[in-house]
């Protein structure tokens, strides 16, 4: 495949996995702000844009709305979610040989929401179900109509490493809140669509403990970290046709192997005593594997620039 329609598929995958789950951290954290009136709203938002990567002027007033135009509707802000989905239907035009005619669609219509100014028309809580409606499209439709060859395998490698971060991006958020919010893992689960398989695995009780073991470990829920990670390194081993016979050649594998065996076999105890910096290096492994993939793969191509990476 040529370099430059796999990059592009694999930043189509990670593009829309970011607006997407943009879109549930801002759910968690407005609601968060909304419901509990002992939260600091500008300490939040600071907070928030830390994790998130996003850099801010000290002296900027903080207010919710700051937070939405930053990381919702600027289009020009690097971390916004106008900003993915204006990304993903870029990329998604460089590869438009290879995408099927309903996922052109799904990510263009979408876009289209964007330059016509419905996209902010839209107020919280709506501007976030309907991201969340047209990923689950756009992927969705992905899933019916692509065939299972390497653009497939790009595309679900980048979605799948994109949600790894993500994913630790909401646990490290629930982390930080959880003493001052008692809903904080609740409401973290829930962004998640998490809430009722964890109670049906936890028999109903719920615990902070519980929560965090569920996003980072569970190996049957497609968004918890060690699913997400295990997911791209299946990609990454297809794309491989098997792989090396001894080792890895690979790099990305390498790391996202260790960091997966790092957070499967080390006590969960050990794991959850500094989460906020277990995740900022999971977030740190995340980028490295992204270098790894480009330079394996996507030698040659236009580099895309990416925005919000670790912290």
């Amino acid at each position: 495949m040529l370099s430059r329609i796999a990059e592009s598929m694999f930043w189509i995958g990670r593009y829309v996995e970011r607006a997407e789950d943009t879109a549930r951290i801002l759910d968690v954290q407005t609601q968060l702000m909304l419901e509990d009136p002992t939260v600091d709203e500008a300490a939040a938002c600071r907070t928030l844009l830390s994790i998130m990567g996003v850099p801010y002027d000290d002296d900027t007033d903080m207010t919710r709305q700051t937070i939405l135009e930053l990381l919702a509707y600027d289009a020009n802000a690097p971390g916004s979610i106008a900003a993915a989905l204006g990304a993903a239907r870029e990329s998604a035009r460089r590869a438009r040989e290879t995408l099927s005619e309903p996922m052109w669609e799904a990510v263009n219509t979408t876009w289209r929401a964007l330059p016509s100014g419905r996209f902010r028309t839209l107020r919280p809580p709506a501007v976030f179900g309907w991201v969340r409606d047209r990923a689950a499209l756009v992927n969705g439709t992905a899933e019916a109509t692509m065939t299972r060859d390497e653009g497939y395998q790009f595309l679900v490698l980048g979605r799948s490493i994109e949600r790894a971060d993500m994913t630790a991006r909401l646990v490290a958020t629930a982390a930080l809140t959880s003493s001052s919010a008692a809903s904080a893992w609740t409401s973290t689960l829930r962004a998640c669509g998490a809430y009722e398989a964890f109670l049906r695995t936890y028999r109903g009780l719920e615990t902070d403990r519980g929560a965090a073991e569920f996003l980072l470990l569970d190996r049957l829920f497609p968004r918890s970290i060690v699913h997400s990670i295990s997911r791209a390194e299946q990609c990454l081993d297809n794309l491989e046709s098997g792989g090396a016979r001894a080792g890895f050649g690979n790099d990305a594998q390498r790391l996202l192997g260790r960091t997966r065996a790092d957070l499967e076999y080390r006590s969960l105890s050990d794991v959850v005593a500094n989460l906020p910096a277990e995740m900022e290096r999971l977030q740190y492994t995340c980028a490295a594997a992204t270098d790894a993939v480009t330079r394996r793969y996507f030698a040659g191509s236009e580099a895309t620039e990416w925005h919000g990476g670790a912290l």
